[in-house]
């Protein structure tokens, strides 16, 4: 399996490392895969664009295809605790799919804590270990306007792609940017542990992508030291649809999904389950994707972002 420094593994000892000092090489690094392997490199096709972002700048990806005549759909990409946005675009392998389906897209990068790492302060359970109360639904609301402003966006596409921590940001805007955001997909992520803190104004359409093998951010829920428990991928998915007025239990879909490259389903590369919550009271959809042993940062399939692409355009932000 690819490996590839996905930050919250070391979660344990950097909320520890808050309260005292910890020797890094104690714990930390040797606990998490390491960032020193290669990765994919960005594809040719993706061309970059306008930066935005102001003293954390981002170059802004567009499609082959870009028309300034034809408003294109939006996606952020948010990475994990102590990655990189450009380490998550090479890790999903964003560009191809981007490009061929027409995606302008953007992977800005947290802020640095005191031990080094980026991360994003995103819910009341991740990751601001340092309470350093940095304002990143501020920052990546400025994104998109900045984008907004220097290209053609269709504001009924505006789509956020999270893992991890970065997942866990994807909700938070999810709830304070409801107006702007049409659906988000978070891989190993989580909503609030109290769902009376987000009050999203307008429906968002929400994929919880979680592996049942997850010991970092565990599928049923765990905690971050320090921080209150965080909800599992079940209830996570459970509390959005209600926020979207859905039905109160999931149905399961036929269809499965191939997330993670080494895992099958027999001889079925599709090994992920998606659940499905109806009868939301605007065209949205809730769904939970479970990965069958799937780890915390599963090897990526090659049709995983296209996937992801094609879930994203099939659900713009409803009309009022």
């Amino acid at each position: 399996m690819r490996r590839f420094l996905l930050g919250l593994a070391a979660v344990v000892w950097m909320a520890a490392a808050c309260a005292a000092p910890v020797a890094p090489s104690a714990v930390g690094p040797s606990s998490a895969p390491s960032a020193s392997a290669a990765v994919p490199s960005a594809s040719p096709s993706s061309r970059a664009g306008v930066v935005v972002g102001g003293d954390r700048p981002v170059t802004v990806h567009t499609p082959a295809s870009y028309d300034a005549q034809e408003p294109a759909p939006l996606l952020i990409l948010l990475h994990g605790y102590s990655t990189s946005g450009e380490e998550h675009d090479r890790y999903f392998e964003l560009g191809p799919a981007a490009d061929a389906r027409g995606f302008v897209y953007a992977s800005p990068d947290g802020t640095i804590d005191r031990q080094g790492n980026r991360f994003w302060n995103a819910t009341d359970t991740c990751c601001d270990f340092d309470d350093g109360g940095v304002d990143d639904v501020a920052y990546l609301a400025g994104v998109i306007a900045e984008i907004q402003a220097n290209l053609a966006i269709d504001p009924k596409r505006i789509y956020v792609l999270g893992h991890s921590n970065g997942g866990f940001m994807a909700y938070r805007l999810a709830c304070d940017e409801a107006e702007v955001i049409a659906a988000i997909v978070s891989l190993a992520g989580a909503t609030y542990a109290d769902p009376a803190d987000c009050s999203p104004s307008a429906p968002v359409s929400v994929v919880q992508i979680h592996g049942t093998a997850d010991d970092t951010i565990k599928y049923q829920g765990g905690t971050i030291p320090g921080s209150p428990p965080y909800p599992g991928a079940e209830a996570t998915a459970q509390t959005w649809a209600a926020y979207d007025g859905c039905d109160e239990r999931s149905t399961p879909l036929d269809a499965k999904v191939d997330v993670d490259a080494d895992l099958a389903s027999g001889t079925d590369p599709a090994e992920t389950t998606v659940a499905e919550w109806r009868g939301c009271t605007s065209a949205v959809t809730v769904q939970l994707w479970t990965i069958p042993d799937g780890g915390h940062a599963p090897t990526i399939a090659s049709s995983f972002a296209d996937t992801i692409l094609a879930f994203l355009l099939d659900h713009p932000k409803p009309s009022p």
